[in-house]
């Protein structure tokens, strides 16, 4: 019988999410590639229950998170009946739709019908009677915004989500997406895009300053760049890695002699600051308190605990960050 540790609440710093009243971690554990029955359940289950012990209150899911889709919603909803039926208030629990779920014209995109399809099969997957946060996935250029917002709002109406938000959502689409619900009268929590020390999209293409200007929240995935990020590229390609892979979201061809360059460069920085350079990249995109939460994967407990030591060091000097620029940019 699992029992949470008694100050699991002590260290991990909590932001408010925009204008809300919903505080979220600053790392949430994200069930992307390491949740389903190609992992061992129990090491499924330690990693829940060490990130909930360590104060990540927020786990981040999607109806097509496995592999196979729906299998990371079927193990959180395992989880929660052996682990955490009592605890369900103290957690956050989000999930979206919008990426290819079941054959035919309404598996997928961000139809009316797709979206509240998927989301009461969500619940049905995970055991429960609402989600905290409903994103749409992402941005359906052939479905009127209206529609798409609408199923959001609702969903909240109905009592099976209590926010809502957006992901892969410019910051065209957010600002339309916000008008939208605004007049619905279901505000937009947050957006979650890619962002990290490699991809600075958000920054450069201006959704984090249409953030700021809606006080709407912000939760970044794939902070680690699929591992990039990491030690783990620096002196090779790893045999078990996912750039040896046949991965379609890291490959070798990503891995060139000059981007290794760049990351051992980066490492070197990250040595001086007394961090890895996965704990740097994820202190860089916490940095400064404009992001609400950064999203990490795991694939086992102590992995999970090297990331959350990152937060012990959020602050950069003003020469850090120009020689972070002065690498990446070169």
């Amino acid at each position: 019988m699992y029992t949470a540790h008694p100050d699991r609440y002590a260290d991990m710093p909590y932001r408010r999410t925009g204008r809300s009243g919903l505080k979220l971690p600053a790392l949430s554990l994200g069930l992307w590639h390491n949740f389903g029955p190609d992992r061992p359940a129990e090491t499924q289950r330690a990693i829940l229950r060490r990130a909930f012990d360590l104060g990540v209150t927020h786990f981040d899911l999607a109806n097509n998170y496995g592999p196979p889709p729906g299998a990371a919603e079927s193990a959180l909803g395992e989880a929660l009946k052996t682990d955490f039926a009592g605890y369900r208030d103290e957690l956050v629990i989000s999930t979206k739709a919008g990426y290819l779920m079941w054959p035919g014209p309404y598996g997928e995109w961000g139809s009316r019908k797709y979206l509240l399809s998927s989301l009461d099969q969500s619940l049905s997957r995970m055991g429960l009677d609402h989600v905290d946060i409903f994103y749409s996935h992402r941005f359906d250029p052939d479905t009127p915004l209206e529609e798409t917002m609408g199923a959001l709002h609702t969903a909240v109406q109905q009592g099976k989500a209590l926010y809502v938000g957006v992901s892969n959502y410019n910051a065209e689409q957010t600002r339309e997406a916000a008008r939208i619900l605004g007049e619905l009268g279901t505000p937009l929590l947050i957006n979650q895009p890619r962002y990290s020390m490699l991809d600075r999209r958000p920054e450069d293409e201006g959704l984090m300053d249409a953030l700021d200007e809606l006080q709407v929240g912000s939760i970044a995935y794939s902070p680690l760049e699929q591992g990039l990020l990491t030690s783990r590229y620096l002196d090779g390609i790893p045999e078990d890695s996912r750039a040896a892979s046949d991965s379609p979201f890291l490959n070798t061809d990503a891995l060139t002699e000059e981007l290794v360059g760049r990351l051992r460069a980066l490492a070197g920085i990250a040595s001086e600051r007394g961090q890895s350079l996965a704990q740097m990249a994820l202190s860089w995109v916490l940095r400064g308190g404009r992001l609400t939460s950064a999203l990490v994967g795991a694939s086992s407990p102590r992995q999970l605990e090297d990331s959350v030591a990152a937060t012990r060091n959020l602050d950069f000097s003003e020469e850090e960050l120009a020689r972070i620029d002065a690498i990446v940019k070169q």
